[in-house]
């Protein structure tokens, strides 16, 4: 038996606090540099969201901002990571395990590509509950605006994911 998930987030970019309100811009748990960061309560890590809401789909869970509000003081810069890893225990209480994830991260700058290996090794670490076999299992593309649009212009980031869960 099989379960198929489908995530999406987006966060609005901005100048990073004090002068504006954005916050460090994370991707998969990483901080990377850039003079703009994501506007939200949680840490902002737009492709952690799209995988955990795609792990909660796939099981007919809730959404990340049913268990997570973004009216919870609690959840305020809140590590995404909180969300995948508790989407994957839920996931795994429930039988299932990852045969593999896929992801695209549309984001005009930094480039995804030089950090590639240590955002799928540290997807492959939060996804422990959920036992994929090897880091095969895990796939992540990073894609640009080329210049057109809120992504292309630095004010969007945007991350699409899909799972395929099978039981254990």
């Amino acid at each position: 038996m099989y379960r198929i998930g489908l995530g999406y987030d987006r966060h609005r970019l901005e100048p990073l606090a004090p002068a504006g309100r954005g916050r460090p811009l994370v991707v998969a748990g990483m901080s990377l540099e850039h003079q703009r960061g994501p506007v939200s309560h949680s840490d902002g890590d737009a492709l952690l969201h799209a995988i955990a809401d795609a792990i909660l789909g796939a099981i007919a869970g809730p959404d990340i901002g049913t268990l997570f509000p973004d009216d919870d003081p609690a959840n305020e810069g809140r590590p995404s990571c909180d969300f995948v890893e508790a989407a994957s225990s839920m996931a795994a209480e429930r039988g299932w395990r990852l045969a593999n994830l896929d992801a695209v991260v549309l984001l005009e700058r930094p480039k995804l590509a030089p950090n590639r290996d240590a955002i799928r090794s540290n997807l492959l670490s939060m996804l422990g509950a959920l036992e994929p076999e090897s880091i095969d299992a895990i796939c992540v593309k990073g894609k640009t605006g080329e210049g057109i649009g809120p992504v292309g212009k630095e004010r969007l980031i945007e991350a699409h994911a899909v799972v395929l869960l099978t039981r254990r």
